[in-house]
């Protein structure tokens, strides 16, 4: 979540007419995150989220993430819900920008997850791609292989600037990758954004998963990888085999992975570390200064990445090999 345009309390007073949600009493911007603009609303019939969506962010998306989570709260997966407006649409227009209204998902997420944390996440992401097995809507991942390139085309001139030898090293990563990537392994929706932030707890238990603006169809091991690469490294950019093993084998207990699958983790987690790492080269080189939005340092998955180039296979994951 971030926060790129600003809006006038009365233009959003106007805006919120056209939805079920009482009068505006306050609001404020988000500024975690780096895609869209957020703010929390503060109504008299509750809370709730306004996301105007920009950047990366196609308007044609729009249908399938908010019909996504209508599709997995109906499955029973805890995750907010769009509000309809008076005219029954899901999408309005503020500030010139797609947005949407949200609802409020009571919980925080965890700063310092432990392994209970990741083992509860492992179980939750496999229990999405279980309930989104016979959703309706397709959307390609626009952030795979071939968007990597494109935002490597746009970074790759200045990346030494970042990291002395970045250019060459990731021309490398690129030439095993793209010579190697699996087309054949299971595939459906996926979240491919699961970070801590995107997931809250209360009291200890898991209480909701939040923010599918990334979400898309793609291998769903991938999905997984995504995850080892954002519960499982400690800030030195150790990985924790405790919390690994834990991830796991909550994914397991509800989604058995296929032989295939595991023997492509350590590819699927350089992958996932790539694309990570580009991204946020790309915004750490682009977004302007003035934006209330948190730069993250692209060097802390290219670490990752470093890491998962030397695993040999998916067992120093935490994974048992049959």
């Amino acid at each position: 979540m971030a926060v790129y345009t600003d809006i006038s309390e009365e233009e959003l007073g106007a805006f919120l007419r056209h939805y079920p949600v009482g009068e505006l009493l306050s609001y404020k911007g988000i500024a975690e995150g780096t895609e869209n603009s957020n703010y929390l609303l503060h109504t008299t019939t509750g809370a709730y989220i306004l996301t105007l969506y920009e950047r990366r962010v196609d308007s044609r998306d729009l249908p399938f993430f908010l019909g996504l989570m209508e599709h997995l709260a109906r499955k029973g997966i805890s995750c907010p819900l769009p509000v309809k407006r008076l005219d029954d649409g899901l999408i309005g227009e503020l500030a010139g920008r797609p947005a949407a209204v949200i609802t409020f998902l009571e919980g925080m997420w965890m700063r310092r997850p432990n392994s209970q944390h990741c083992k509860a996440v492992g179980k939750a992401l496999a229990g999405l791609h279980e309930a989104a097995e016979d959703f309706p809507l397709t959307r390609a991942n626009s952030l795979g292989p071939d968007g990597w390139r494109r935002l490597w085309e746009g970074a790759r001139a200045r990346a030494d600037e970042v990291e002395p030898g970045l250019a060459r090293e990731v021309d490398a990563e690129f030439e095993i990758l793209e010579s190697n990537w699996p087309r054949d392994l299971p595939s459906g929706v996926i979240h491919a954004d699961l970070f801590p932030d995107n997931v809250f707890f209360l009291g200890g238990e898991l209480s909701g998963l939040i923010d599918f603006y990334f979400a898309c169809n793609d291998l769903l091991a991938y999905d997984l990888a995504t995850c080892l690469n954002a519960w499982c490294f400690e800030k030195d950019i150790s990985f924790n085999l405790t919390k690994g093993t834990a991830l796991l084998a909550g994914y397991q207990s509800m989604r058995p992975l296929r032989r295939e699958e595991i023997e492509m983790l350590p590819l699927l987690a350089r992958g996932s570390a790539l694309r990570f790492m580009l991204t946020r080269l790309y915004d750490w080189l682009t977004i302007p200064d003035g934006a209330l939005v948190k730069k993250r340092d692209p060097l802390e998955y290219l670490r990752r990445l470093r890491f998962h180039r030397q695993v040999k296979s998916a067992s120093e994951y935490g994974i048992k090999l049959a």
